[in-house]
């Protein structure tokens, strides 16, 4: 079908059409066909990446648009001095084996590393792993730092990426070095910056996907890499590519989410693959990201991106940090506006299109990133390992490298549920990889909850968090597999510390957060939350409780539900279907008689 004759459907307005064909005539103009490349190269007009902005010649220096005396403290130390300009202080904090005034410990995020106390006296590393691809050689090095430098161990995180704790002053620039060495990189991982970007992790794997989107998160981060303005954004950002595949990578819950979609014959764009814009997901604060109207052919992405995150950088609020995310300048400007502030960036329009336009997603298996399963490429597998909240030690990081050498094709996937995964297992090598992982003490099998189960850092790394949400989280999930092993369905269980929400309590099946009750460790219980196609804001059912009250209570909830749950109905489905009322009377015991 021409393009011509999809202008012509008579679904669109004479107006709409105009536009309609303006923009395809521009894309001959200019030569560009779809899927040309993965790079934003000729596709942005105003490139300013150039270092920090010019600070005007007015009696009071402007950061961006406000004045230096209303910045917040954050905004001050960054317009006092450029945290990538400390590396001589990184050398004297590191000589002298002393831990960075409150000042520089802000900057030294920027190179991703986290002075934790009073939670730990000691540095955390935070990577950049675009799409969560590592290779073997670098498994093993991240291991190396652990076991020489660090706690043993590494955390894996919630944006497909890892965490290594426990390192002295004296030792981060030796860190930062062996980092460079491995062929990865740290720089802006932390602080206000963009954040880790995330990919669906099966994909280029995958026999549902539309489109193999690890490239797109590689051009990203290269463009970052290399774009210093990138690194002067009022608060932290996140990205995420999704591939219309099997396993979520929660592309609502993201800044900015770029969902794979296909368009049919027929409708009012030529047909093919394209990717929906979602905008301003930031749960934390109750917000899912929304489809923004717009698509984009897939070397239009990356592009469109850098032109957003730019505009953000401009008119982002640096006076209050509590309004400096993306979710409250589009809340100021509405949609519109924003979208036409980044279309001056751009070499080319953006296309508005209706998501009816689109085919439904694709469903989502939430045990996918669980158990062996089959690849696109006939006679290949991954196997999705059980990492509990994430803790993976050094032995076992070793471990999983040598198997995937052995036996893949020395890779492994970091997935957004603190789990990883190892592609491209012939199939006559299955039963050597599942005896090798057995033999390390790693499993790729879980129960419905554990399978499911999330945590932040918790009370034992992070300052802010009021309880130990990791021994919590697993602790409850076992408990509650071990007392209903008939569960069939996975249950996501979200245990995060604080409200800053890093686990994302707001869309678990269960979201715990962590408040103090009485000086003890409890929790605030949510119930009913999900993204994607399940997407909702989870429901307060507990204000605040005892962890040590917690666990008796959700065995009454759970025997409720499997005694009164409708044929073949979801844990999610069965508390959405009652009222708050009738489930915290499931919580007590004489209520499920």
């Amino acid at each position: 079908m021409s393009s011509n004759s999809a202008i012509n459907s008579t679904e669109f307005t004479s107006e709409q059409k105009e536009y309609l064909q303006s923009f395809f005539g521009s894309i001959a103009q200019r030569g560009l066909t779809p899927f040309v490349g993965h790079t934003a190269a000729g596709l942005i007009t105003n490139d300013p990446a150039s270092g920090l902005p010019n600070q005007g010649v007015e009696s009071e220096p402007l950061w961006f648009n406000a004045p230096a005396s209303d910045l917040s403290r954050e905004e001050r130390w960054k317009f006092e001095q450029d945290p990538f300009t400390i590396w001589e202080k990184l050398l004297q904090y590191s000589n002298q084996n002393q831990p960075p005034t409150e000042d520089d410990r802000f900057r030294i995020k920027y190179f991703g590393l986290f002075h934790v106390a009073p939670a730990q006296d000691s540095f955390m590393l935070r990577l950049r792993i675009p799409g969560g691809i590592l290779t073997t050689h670098q498994l093993r090095g991240l291991a190396q730092m652990a076991e020489d430098w660090g706690s043993g161990r590494a955390d894996l995180t919630t944006r497909s990426n890892l965490q290594i704790r426990e390192f002295q002053p004296k030792d981060i620039v030796r860190v930062l070095n062996r980092v460079q060495s491995l062929g990865m990189t740290s720089r802006g991982s932390g602080a206000d910056n963009i954040r880790n970007i995330t990919a669906s992790p099966t994909t280029g794997l995958d026999p549902q996907e539309l489109l193999d989107v690890a490239p797109l998160a590689e051009a990203l981060q290269s463009y970052i890499s290399n774009s210093p303005d990138m690194y002067e954004l009022p608060r932290k950002f996140n990205v995420a590519f999704d591939n219309g595949g099997v396993i979520s990578v929660v592309a609502d819950t993201n800044d900015i989410g770029f969902v794979a979609v296909e368009v049919g014959e027929g409708r009012n764009v030529p047909a093919g693959i394209y990717f929906r814009v979602l905008l301003s997901g930031i749960t934390g604060h109750r917000q899912f990201a929304a489809d923004c109207g717009i698509l984009l052919r897939s070397d239009q992405t990356v592009a469109a991106a850098a032109a957003m995150i730019r505009v953000f950088t401009q008119h982002g609020d640096r006076t209050n940090r509590k309004k400096a995310r993306l979710k409250y300048l589009i809340d100021s400007w509405g949609v519109e506006k924003f979208l036409c502030e980044t279309e001056k960036l751009l070499a080319f329009p953006l296309i508005r299109i209706p998501s009816s336009e689109c085919e439904p997603r694709r469903p989502i298996d939430r045990a996918g990133h669980i158990g062996i399963h089959p690849q696109s490429r006939s006679g290949l597998h991954y196997i999705g390992l059980s990492i509990p909240v994430g803790r993976l030690p050094v032995a076992q990081m070793y471990a999983i490298a040598d198997i995937a050498d052995r036996f893949g094709s020395g890779e492994v996937r970091l997935t957004v549920w603190q789990n990883l995964l190892i592609p491209n297992i012939p199939t006559p090598h299955l039963a050597a990889a599942q005896q090798a992982l057995t033999n390390a003490s790693l499993t790729y099998s879980a129960g419905t909850v554990l399978s499911g189960t999330i945590a932040c850092t918790g009370n034992q790394g992070c300052r802010f968090a009021a309880s130990d949400t990791k021994t919590h989280a697993v602790t409850l999930a076992n408990l509650l597999d071990e007392r209903f092993p008939i569960l069939d369905r996975p249950i996501n269980l979200h245990v995060t510390g604080c409200h800053h929400s890093c686990a994302q309590h707001y869309i678990g099946d269960l979201g715990l957060m962590g408040v103090k009750v009485s000086g003890e460790e409890g929790y605030q219980v949510l119930i009913g939350g999900g993204a994607d196609q399940d997407q909702s804001l989870a429901r307060e059912l507990i204000p605040a409780i005892r962890f040590t009250e917690l666990p008796a209570k959700m065995e009454n909830l759970f025997a409720a539900y499997t005694q009164r749950r409708k044929s073949e109905e979801s844990f999610l489905a069965f508390t959405r279907r009652h009222a708050i009322a009738e489930l915290q009377s499931f919580c007590n015991p004489q209520e499920n008689s």
